[in-house]
């Protein structure tokens, strides 16, 4: 049997040729996907981001980790496709309309996916009806949404107003970050949860998908 704690290893130093060979080998030898990405897959993305918080790590060890993590999650998703295997919430996330910045989303997007959520990442300038329809026609639990700008944190508060009016607001959970965005800001504008990275946002998410 293949050592699947190479697996671990390898998202951990960001390995995806690695972590893409250890996943085929085991899936090929019968290991049930599901033991793979809860024993050693989340594992290996919750201590990278132990790491960042400690600064042991930085943006780049996150992005090649969770580029690592990717590659196996491309070999298992349609297995758990197959299975109906129920992921641990469906996010909705994408930076709001007006605002073209994608490296804080892409990594947020990627660190959820590495916790086991089913990410639905619908890009930059992101209207409040992209949302909306996302959030039906995929039966989302979660919002994540974020903005690097001042002038388009505003965004925010509409797109919530927009989930309100269509009816859609008791479904989702919502979330925001982005670099002027504030725990104060998240409560005015009637969010459920703001975090300033992307470990934290993991955290938030398990926290609000277990509420």
């Amino acid at each position: 049997m293949e050592d699947l704690k190479q697996l671990h290893d390898a998202i951990l130093v960001g390995n995806n040729k690695l972590s893409r060979e250890v996943t085929e080998k085991a899936l090929a030898q019968g290991v049930d996907p599901q033991v793979l990405v809860q024993q050693y897959m989340i594992p290996a993305m919750d201590e990278v981001g132990r790491r960042y918080e400690a600064n042991e790590y930085f943006v780049p060890e996150l992005l090649i980790a969770a580029r690592a993590m990717k590659a196996s999650l491309e070999l298992i998703r349609p297995l758990l496709a197959e299975r109906g295997a129920e992921p641990a919430g469906r996010v909705v996330i994408g930076t709001v309309k007006g605002d073209l910045h994608d490296i804080g989303k892409n990594l947020v997007a990627a660190m959820l996916e590495g916790a086991g959520f089913e990410v639905i990442d619908l890009g930059v300038d992101v209207a409040a009806e992209k949302f909306i329809a996302a959030i039906k026609e995929r039966k989302a639990s979660m919002v994540a949404m974020s903005a690097l700008l001042t002038t388009t944190m505003t965004s925010m508060k509409t797109t919530i107003d927009a989930f309100q009016a269509a009816g859609v607001r008791t479904a989702v959970k919502v979330m925001i970050g982005g670099a002027p965005v504030t725990e104060k800001y998240a409560t005015e504008i009637g969010a459920d949860g703001y975090s300033s990275n992307a470990n934290g946002a993991v955290a938030l998410a398990r926290k609000l998908a277990a509420a």
